[in-house]
């Protein structure tokens, strides 16, 4: 088999590059994608999102002990399925601050990618079904729409927010990041929208693109220093798909730098030892990784106010009836409806630390579920400074790989992790709570020092499902950047690579969103276009408001 263009990974980019580069008639594109098609209902329920881990839709992947933070192994969700994350994941649209992208630029030494050149393609992706103005498109084909049936103890959230101290924000993607209040959600028609939904159906039917699900790539094939095609496990036998102009790499954080290792693309001396030949020296392969740690509360209700009684037979059932007949209730709610941003650093330029409501109290993994209704506010640090490695633990393509995000590495984070959770404390203290909320469960009130709080987040904190930068982005090799600004792989020519793994710094919110954008503007790349002309737009805020 032979294309155009072989991708690999059916992730939120690759569907994106499928889309943009089938526009164009005369291209064949091929999509490889290791899991399955998402045909599976619990994807396109909103709700649904909470029972597709553990292998029903990932790959089942841990990390490595993490010596600061608990000493065990966190699970590590990564989707493996047709739209990767975007089908998994809890359908939060957030984009992140605009100094991040403003930091890629300054920081980082990533021209072209100031949050100036990137707005026109986050508003180039967006269907917002209520904004439009030089933030929002509504036009796109990704569908961004408010909570349908938002249930009120999520506005009780919101006034808790206010009381202590946080304002009301009605866009966290406009001129202001900080605040508390509804996400908008990656949802159409109270249903789920995956870039798969968005992007990668609408461009299969123009019959220039063939998705292959159960493909799992085993190595990129380099020959005279370019990338030919990707061999693949196809059900069990080993095939090639080769790509007359470019193969790209869209299989994530996690998944690419493992694939790029795997094809003898990384630090030649560690690929040696795992008897793979390097085929390019790129030392930067699988390092900085980068990822949000989330630390959470969990609060006992004093009756049916959020949606633990759902589980019961009777009310499951009148759930379902509910979601099938007017498309509202439980099945229609992604569980976090409502969240917000705010500061942990007093010196901080943008918010720090994000807060998701869970509309639960076993929602999380390994976290059983309270005799009577519960939540679960969320609290995460945004810009950690702890950096973390992707590697091999042998040469099989199948072997899982060994992650190790490195969490609290770096002495602030911990404190800035502490700090953000004692804020999600002092939320759900506030007086609005009290006639809903009967108690703290965990961590309790007998966990108050700092030491304890940490003891606490080493037994029950988890990831937020934000890995970015192993294959980073940089204007040269000296910095450890994997890709040019163009995206493409040093020292490998017709290979570049597209998702969150190009990141050069972690956003401060979820990820998905901001991966969209990097396929968008990559697509203007792979197809030698001018990029759209920059933004003129204020910058967010850039001081904590007084």
């Amino acid at each position: 088999m032979e294309f155009d263009y072989v991708i690999v990974g059916a992730g939120p980019a690759g569907c994106v590059l499928a889309n943009r580069l089938s526009e164009d008639a005369g291209v064949s594109v091929c999509v490889l994608e290791a899991g399955k098609p998402d045909r599976h209902p619990y994807i396109h329920m909103p709700a649904g999102f909470a029972k597709l881990t553990g292998g029903l839709a990932d790959w089942g992947w841990s990390t490595v002990a993490q010596t600061h933070i608990g000493a065990r192994p966190y699970l590590y969700p990564q989707g493996k399925v047709v739209g990767g994350g975007s089908s998994i994941n809890a359908q939060l649209y957030n984009r992140g601050n605009a100094r991040d992208f403003d930091r890629w630029e300054m920081e980082a030494g990533c021209a072209g990618w100031a949050f100036r050149d990137c707005l026109p393609y986050f508003r180039r992706s967006e269907g917002n079904e209520v904004w439009h103005d030089a933030y929002h498109g509504s036009d796109g084909p990704q569908g961004i729409n408010y909570p349908v049936d938002p249930i009120p103890i999520s506005k009780t959230y919101i006034r808790a927010g206010q009381q202590a101290g946080i304002p009301y924000n009605t866009d966290f993607n406009g001129p202001s990041q900080a605040g508390v209040g509804f996400y908008q959600l990656a949802q159409r028609g109270a249903k789920r929208c995956s870039a798969a939904d968005a992007y990668l159906h609408p461009a299969c039917k123009r019959g220039n693109v063939t998705l292959l699900a159960r493909a799992q790539a085993l190595r990129v094939l380099v020959e005279k220093g370019r990338a030919r095609g990707v061999e693949m496990s196809d059900r069990g036998k080993t095939k090639t798909v080769r790509a007359r102009r470019e193969v790209i790499v869209t299989s994530g954080a996690i998944g690419t730098p493992r694939l790029l290792l795997l094809s003898g693309i990384g630090p030649g001396a560690e690929l040696r030892r795992l008897g793979i030949d390097p085929v390019a020296d790129v030392p930067g392969v699988g390092r900085n990784l980068q990822d949000h740690v989330d630390v959470y509360v969990v609060s006992e209700l004093k009756g049916n106010y959020s949606y633990d009684h759902v589980a019961r037979p009777h009310h499951t059932l009148w759930a379902g009836l509910q979601y099938l007949l007017f498309r509202k209730g439980p099945v229609a709610s992604n569980l976090a409806e409502a969240g917000g941003f705010w500061y942990a650093d007093e010196t901080a330029e943008f918010p720090d630390i994000q807060f998701h409501f869970m509309l639960g109290s076993g929602l999380e993994q390994d976290l059983q579920r309270l005799k009577h209704d519960g939540v679960t506010l969320n609290t995460a640090f945004l810009r950690p400074r702890s950096r973390g490695t992707v590697r091999l633990q042998s040469a099989d393509p199948l072997a899982a790989p060994l992650i190790d995000p490195n969490y609290w590495a770096d002495a602030y984070d911990r404190e800035m992790s502490i700090r953000g959770f004692r804020l999600g404390r002092k939320i759900m203290a506030q007086d609005a709570f009290k006639p809903f909320v009967k108690g703290e469960a965990l961590p309790g009130a007998q966990v108050q020092t700092d030491d304890e709080i940490a003891a606490y987040a080493g037994k029950h904190a988890k990831t937020d499902y934000h890995p970015v930068a192993t294959c980073s982005m940089g204007p040269d090799a000296s910095d450890d950047a994997v890709v040019d600004l163009q995206l493409r792989v040093r020292g490998v020519e017709g290979l570049l690579v597209c998702d969150s793994s190009v990141m050069p710094l972690l956003v401060s919110a979820n990820t998905n969103a901001a991966t969209i954008m990097v396929a968008e503007k990559a697509a203007d790349i792979v197809r030698g276009r001018e990029p759209l002309p920059p933004a003129e737009v204020d910058p967010q805020e850039t001081a904590r408001p007084k």
